[in-house]
Parts: C-alpha cells; structure tokens; sequence
C-alpha cells in the first residue's frame, strides 16, 4: 500500500477541523490521511478521532515550533482560528502569523487557510453607518482573518482560501434558534430585512476542504466562498415551522437594536449581519453553490439539514 499523504488538521475537535478530518476517515479509499491537531488528546472528541484511525497530536499555537513540531513529514494543513474563545483580533492574527511561518519553514504542498472578508474594505473606518469596534474594526472577527490573508501570500504558500458562511448549527449551539417573543410566537430574530443569508453546515465545510485537497494544484492561490444554500430569513421561518411542526415567525429587528442585545460579542454579531444585509450582492455571489457542491456532493440545503437536525434545535 502507497504511503497517505498527511494532513494536518487545526481545530480537528471543533466544527470546521472536525468536519474535513471525518470527512477524511469516513472515505476508505483516501489518499490522505488525518493528522488531527488538539490541544487536549484525551477530550472525548479526541479519543473518537483516534478510534477512527487519525494521528492525534496537540499543539500550542502561539508556538511556531509546536506548529512546525505537529507539520513535520505532511503534505498539507488545514488551518483555522476560533476568534470567540478570547474576543482577540490581535490573538487571532498573530495565531495566523505563527501557522503561515511553521508552513512555509516547513515546506507544505497544499495549504488551506479559513478565512472571511475585510469588512473594512466595503465599510471604512471614517463610516459611521456601522460603528466601529475596539478602536480599528468594523467586525472583528472577520477583519482579523481577512487581514492575515497576506500572511499567507506574503510567505508565497501554496495557499487556498476557503470564505465559509453562517453555520446553520448557530441555531442549535449559540442561541439564535426559535424563541417565545414578546406576543407568545415562536421566533428566530435577526436584522437582515428581506435579503437572503448564505449559511452551510458546518461538516460541510470540512466536506468542501477535503474537495479542495481533492483538487490539489488546480485551487492553489484561488479564492473559494461555499454555501448550502441561500434564503431570506421569512424562508427560514417557513421551513423551520414545517419540519418542527410548530410555526415560527421571522422577528427583524435593526442592526442597532441586535447590537444592544448585551450578550456577549453581540456588537461583533450586530455588525456581522449589518454587513451580510447591505452587501449581501457580492457576499453571496461569492459564495458559489454550484461549485462547493462539486466539491461535496452531500452538500446540504437549509431543509435538508433541517430535517436532519430538527431534534436537535432548543424550542424553549
């Protein structure tokens, strides 16, 4: 048997790394195989990928030789950093320095960064339709991955950025599923008016990487938006009371008002759905459905994940 290419997999207990390294697992004939990176080995999610037949390794990374340590011998990586574990733009970005650094001192073939926009490339700092947040961003948490971007490039990686979307799960994990409004309705809130939000399972995202590593050369220094699918938030609320049987209404509140909610990093949120409401032309189309389904071709629509999850979703 031909040695498996190795691939590293940052974040490979959360979301997006979980998703590429079953994806991975799952496909007896693969070419690669999972080195899954972690920061604890023995957390239950660790342990499974383990069974599975992944490496598992752990790594600091805000150690570029921890990083190098964990990419020595494989082909490419996976790299991803999960801003709301600290609320740091600064943390963030210096995470993205450090993997681009490791990738490059270690001479990966292929390269996958999970990136998002710049938002302050569509909203200056001097526009104050959207405010802006911790002095110099206008939604931290993408401007921070949109500005590493040159860590990548600046390094000459052999890079894919990958632009994902609204985890479809935020309705399960993070408190935005149905909820009894001021009248007794069951209701999803959200200050997107009439456009159409562009959002995919987060296992998807890992399913659309591990098409890209399928792809190999042919996406290196391209820049690739996936999405499952692409509706208003009325349309959500019709398909979430069909498959939950109980009916929910679309609540749309302003940008302002989502901002002033109070939890924590809603601000950040406000600000995220200010951006997909008033620029949700070239956010979508970037996003292409047709080609991150040629790269998953389990790729799932809204209802499919729906029927898929519903018992899963909170109704409280």
């Amino acid at each position: 048997m031909s040695q498996k290419k190795i691939i590293a997999v940052f974040g490979a207990t959360g979301a997006q790394g979980g998703g590429l390294a079953h994806a991975i697992l799952n496909d007896p004939n693969s070419e690669f195989s999972v080195r899954a990176v972690t920061r604890d080995v023995n957390s239950e999610k660790a342990k499974a990928l383990a069974t599975m037949g992944a490496e598992v390794v752990s790594a600091n990374i805000d150690d570029i030789e921890s990083i190098k340590r964990v990419l020595e011998g494989a082909y490419g990586a996976y790299f991803v950093t999960f801003f709301w574990e600290h609320f740091s733009v600064e943390k963030e970005m210096s995470e993205a320095k450090n993997m681009a650094a490791a990738a490059k001192e270690v001479g990966l073939q292929h390269v996958i960064w999970s990136t998002l926009e710049d938002v302050r490339k569509f909203v200056p700092l001097s526009d104050d339709s959207m405010p802006t947040l911790q002095e110099k961003y206008k939604v931290p948490h993408f401007d921070g991955k949109g500005e590493s971007d040159h860590f990548f490039k600046d390094a000459g990686l052999p890079v894919t950025f990958l632009l994902t979307s609204f985890y479809w799960e935020n309705l399960i994990y993070f408190g935005m599923g149905p909820k009894k409004d001021a009248n007794g309705n069951m209701a999803i809130t959200f200050p997107m008016g009439d456009k159409k939000l562009a959002g995919i399972s987060s296992e998807d995202i890992g399913k659309c990487a591990y098409g890209i590593f399928k792809k190999g050369k042919e996406l290196i220094g391209k820049r690739v938006g996936i999405s499952g699918d692409q509706i208003t938030c009325t349309e959500m609320a019709e398909k979430l009371s069909k498959t939950l049987g109980k009916e929910v209404v679309y609540n749309e509140v302003t940008p302002e008002q989502y901002r002033n909610f109070g939890f924590p990093g809603a601000e950040d949120l406000g600000n995220m759905f200010q951006f997909y409401r008033d620029f949700d032309g070239p956010f979508n189309s970037v996003r292409d459905m047709k080609f991150a389904k040629e790269l998953n071709p389990a790729l799932q629509s809204f209802d499919t994940w729906v029927e898929k999850n519903a018992n899963r979703i909170p109704m409280d």
